[in-house]
């Protein structure tokens, strides 16, 4: 009888797909308004985003400009950051509809565990392009700034500048979400801590070598400036795994001892 009115209260498979395309529609619909907002702030005479995007290598362009050599870069520029602004002004109303959809299909514990876990994916996200904002880019136009030469004189870009802040920042937030890859892993049983720490010298060389092909140019600084932070979040993710695991060998265990109790 349980079992019947458990699949009587099931939302049919063409309701599903009727609520998902409600969904899509709406996060369709909030992405619009949002770079409609972000082109209009872009645009606005009193907001400068171009001068406070450049913010963290000012220092280093020494009073000149950042050029543009297309007719049209400018613009392309400008449409390339607000559609970065739109996304991030239209991330609530994303994440709020992904859950509303998600939601019904589980169990009050299961929410519980998600809502923090989504928290903390979206903090290590934004932890990561801070970093490399504030830390890895100026430390590279720092390193830049020490090779010095008379026969060679920068002309730095506006459009391989952008090019490159947008590509470290997403490169770095993404680099940052290690920790819940590995506890997602944790929880589903495809690793475990004992394998984590057993395979540490082989994260070493990994996460370097995913570092070094993420940074720009062959400076051993920069690539240092992502591995250190990247690698701690490994030793921090060892830790959280053994969290998880026991959690998830517990419950397994009384799952066992219910089972057997029943037989």
């Amino acid at each position: 009888m349980a079992d019947e009115t458990h699949h009587s209260s099931e939302m049919p498979f063409l309701d599903h797909l009727e609520e998902l395309r409600w969904r899509i529609l709406k996060i369709l619909l909030a992405l619009m308004v949002a770079f409609v907002v972000s082109f209009w702030i872009c645009m606005n005479s009193h907001v400068d985003v171009f001068a406070i995007l450049v913010t963290p290598i000012k220092p280093y362009l020494h009073g000149q400009p950042l050029y543009v050599t297309g007719v049209a870069d400018k613009f392309t520029i400008l449409l390339q950051i607000a559609g970065g602004f739109a996304v991030v002004l239209a991330s609530p109303v994303v994440a709020l509809q992904i859950w509303a959809f998600l939601a019904p299909a589980l169990t009050s514990k299961e929410r519980r565990v998600i809502i923090p876990v989504l928290v903390a994916a979206a903090a290590l996200f934004l932890c990561g392009v801070a970093l490399s904002v504030f830390v890895f880019v100026p430390v590279t136009m720092s390193l830049m700034e020490t090779i010095k030469t008379a026969a060679i004189a920068p002309l730095y870009t506006a459009d391989e500048y952008f090019s490159f802040l947008f590509f470290i920042s997403l490169a770095f937030g993404a680099m940052f979400e290690l920790p819940i890859l590995i506890l997602a892993l944790t929880a589903l049983g495809l690793i475990t801590p004992s394998l984590l720490t057993k395979y540490r010298r082989h994260a070493i060389v990994a996460t370097l070598i995913v570092c070094e092909i993420i940074t720009p140019g062959d400076l051993i600084i920069s690539t240092l400036v992502l591995w250190i932070p990247v690698y701690g979040l490994y030793e921090l993710s060892i830790v959280v795994s053994w969290f998880v695991y026991r959690a998830r060998m517990k419950r397994e265990a009384q799952a066992g001892t219910i089972g057997a109790e029943a037989a």
